[in-house]
Order: C-alpha cells, then structure tokens, then sequence
C-alpha cells in the first residue's frame, strides 16, 4: 500500500490536471452515494462534523474518507479540515493507498470549483475576490487561474494580517495580489467572488453585486452556515456541485429553500448535468452565476485514483 503525503499529493495533483479529471468523474462510470453526516459535541466549542464519504468507479477503485471538521482548530493553529483518503482495489478490497486528506480535500475542493467556473465564469474574467483566510483560500484563486485568465487578486478576511500575508503569496505565484478595504467596493470589483469561510451569518450581500459576475460559494456546508444572503440567491442564477447533497446540507441553499426564498426549479444545473452535456450554460452578458459547493466523494474519488497513478508510475 502507498502512504501518500502531503508533499507527494501536492506534487500529484496539480490543479489543471486535477480539473480535468474531475470533469471525467462527472461525466460517467462513478457512483456517490450521499455522505453520512454526523455532528460531534465539543465543549465549550462549536461542534466539530464528521463525513464519511465512499465512492467507487467502474475501472475498479474504491475510495473512502473519513473527514472531521473541527472550527475551533483555527484558533489553535490548525486546518479545520482533518482527514484521510483511503483507496482500495474494488474487485478484492485490498488497500492501494493511504492518502493525506487535508491537501487531497483543499485541492480537490478548488479544482471542482475552477470546473464550475470553467462551465459557468465570464470566459474574460481577470480580477477575483477571495473572501476568507483559511487553508481553501490558499488555492481558490490559482486552481480559477488554471481555468480562466486570473491576473488579480483581492483578498478579504476578518483578520487584516491574514490577508496581507495570503497576498504576499499569491504576488510570489506572479498573480498580483492586494488585501481588499471595504469588503463591498472588492465584490463590485471583481469578476469572480469565491468564498470559503465557517461563517453562520451572511457576509456576501446581493445589493453589492454588479452584473456579469460569477459567485464560487465554498464555505456554508451546514444547514446552520450561511455565506450568502437571500439577496444573492435571487439575483442569481444557481448551479452545485450535486443537487443532493447540496440542496439537502448546504444553508446557502437548503436554508431559503426551506422558507420559501427558492424553488428547487431554481436550481439549474449540477456538475453531472453540466458535465454530461445534459444542460448547456449559455450566458449572457448581464448573468450573475452562483456554483454553491458542498463537496462530494466523487472528487475524492477523482483526486484518488489521480494521485494513486501518478506516484504509483
């Protein structure tokens, strides 16, 4: 079996690559049921989450990841993000790889998001608004690089220091790269806004958005989480990831489904539908495009079998 860290994840799986083959797992031969979600009561805390997440493809891999999410970990210097990538041979359950979770996730969470844009964004788009600070905020804007032609960055976040040292990295990639002021003057700014945040308030507000955007909501993968307010969801027009998972645990969207603000015929399109050709995006100019991300087994599942190959060759 291969121990696959961090560094030999990274090295395997870089974004372009990575988007590529997440489109693939989305067009056919993977199966995903929904994840098992279970709340874990931590003391004076908010409460950690932990997902398993199985997946299995028709070449013959399996993949499960156990995942806990712990909030608090920021505050203690740590990824809120804990997990491990298992990847088995489907026909006789023998374990491949063991694979680390935390760089698997973040990548494969940004490559999804850059394949939404792929399908989704102004084929122009230059400048991009991160708003959060946290491990996902590290690669949002290179993986939208490796699919449109990013060449700013703005980055907002609660704490100021954050987000002027996430810029000095980004400058070091050769994006061009600045700490955003007033959070609404950076969203009327840019021509993609993604988020990746814990936040259990909105901070995005609709009233801030000019037309022809792209919205990339990451964060919000609870029903009690919300990134975006009920504003954005109507002047938008709304993709996921998948419609099960998202409608059903993401609050940007289970939680205005719920008190009526949208329909599930609001919900255009997924990453399958997209994929497989079976919904075709045309935009117009004016368009204001929001992919709410929940996350799925099957970019694990992709990112996986993508790793395993590559250092396995």
């Amino acid at each position: 079996m291969l121990l696959i860290d961090a560094a030999k994840t990274a090295a395997a799986l870089p974004y372009a690559a990575l988007v590529d083959a997440i489109d693939a797992a989305f067009k056919g031969g993977c199966t995903v049921p929904v994840r098992a979600h279970h709340n874990v009561p931590v003391a004076d805390g908010q409460d950690s989450t932990v997902l398993l997440m199985p997946a299995w493809s028709d070449d013959g891999f399996v993949s499960v990841k156990t995942v806990i999410v712990a909030p608090e970990n920021a505050a203690k210097g740590l990824p809120a993000v804990q997990a491990t990538v298992q990847l088995f041979d489907r026909d006789t359950g023998v374990p491949l790889a063991l694979i680390d979770g935390p760089e698997l996730t973040a990548r494969r969470t940004a490559a999804a998001s850059a394949l939404a844009a792929r399908y989704l964004a102004p084929e122009g788009a230059e400048k991009l608004l991160m708003i959060g600070t946290g491990v996902l905020a590290q690669h949002l804007p290179m993986a939208h690089a490796s699919v449109r032609p990013i060449k700013q960055v703005k980055i907002w976040g609660r704490d100021p220091e954050k987000a002027a040292a996430l810029a000095q990295t980004f400058t070091a990639q050769g994006l061009s790269a600045e700490p955003a002021g007033n959070l609404a003057d950076a969203v009327a700014w840019a021509d993609v806004i993604s988020t990746a945040t814990l936040s259990k308030t909105p901070i995005l507000q609709g009233a801030w958005l000019r037309p022809g955007q792209h919205i990339d909501l990451v964060g919000a993968f609870r029903p009690d989480m919300r990134e975006a307010d009920d504003a954005v969801l109507g002047r938008a027009r709304i993709f996921c990831d998948t419609r099960a998972g998202a409608m059903k645990e993401a609050g940007d969207l289970c939680d205005p489904l719920a008190r009526g603000i949208i329909t599930e015929a609001d919900m255009e399109a997924d990453l399958f539908d997209l994929a497989e050709g079976r919904v075709t995006m045309q935009r117009g100019a004016d368009d204001i495009t929001l992919f709410k991300s929940a996350g799925t087994a099957i970019e694990d599942l992709a990112a996986a079998m993508l790793a395993y190959r590559r250092v396995d060759a």
